[in-house]
């Protein structure tokens, strides 16, 4: 069974919008040093880490299980500080037909910014729409 569906999660951060969308955008390899969740983040394909065909492997921790996928940025738009990416690998592939995260970076008008980051999907397994659902504050549409 194909199932189709999109996940958004927005989190408050203290920081500019500028400040956050920097990091994805061109300090995205910084971003391992910054949680225990990511394991490892490694260059697999390219010279740059912040150009769209730049191919990168990640190695994570989900509910105590190391995952690892392969990423790609689709497209950057700098002045809406959005970023496409684009997760692949036999591991994601086995769950998802498509897996795409859109990051962007919003400024909100009492200060700090909101992170907005929906995933978009194809053939998903419910385990781990009921693991988003209930991990963090998302919206799912179908």
């Amino acid at each position: 069974m194909t199932h189709f569906g999109r996940i958004t999660t927005e989190i408050g951060v203290h920081s500019t919008a500028e400040k956050w969308y920097n990091l994805f955008a061109k300090s995205l390899h910084d971003v391992q040093h910054l949680t225990d969740s990511i394991h490892a983040a490694q260059l697999h394909q390219g010279e740059d880490w912040h150009h769209h065909e730049t191919v990168k492997h990640w190695t994570y921790k989900i509910d105590g299980k190391v995952e690892k996928c392969i990423e790609k940025i689709e497209s950057i738009d700098e002045e809406k500080k959005t970023i496409n990416y684009k997760l692949f690998d036999e591991e994601i592939e086995h769950r998802f037909k498509v897996f795409n995260l859109i990051f962007q970076a919003i400024d909100k008008e009492n200060g700090g910014a909101i992170i907005n980051g929906p995933l978009n999907m194809r053939n998903l397994m419910k385990k781990f729409i009921l693991h988003m659902a209930t991990s963090s504050t998302c919206t799912t549409t179908p």
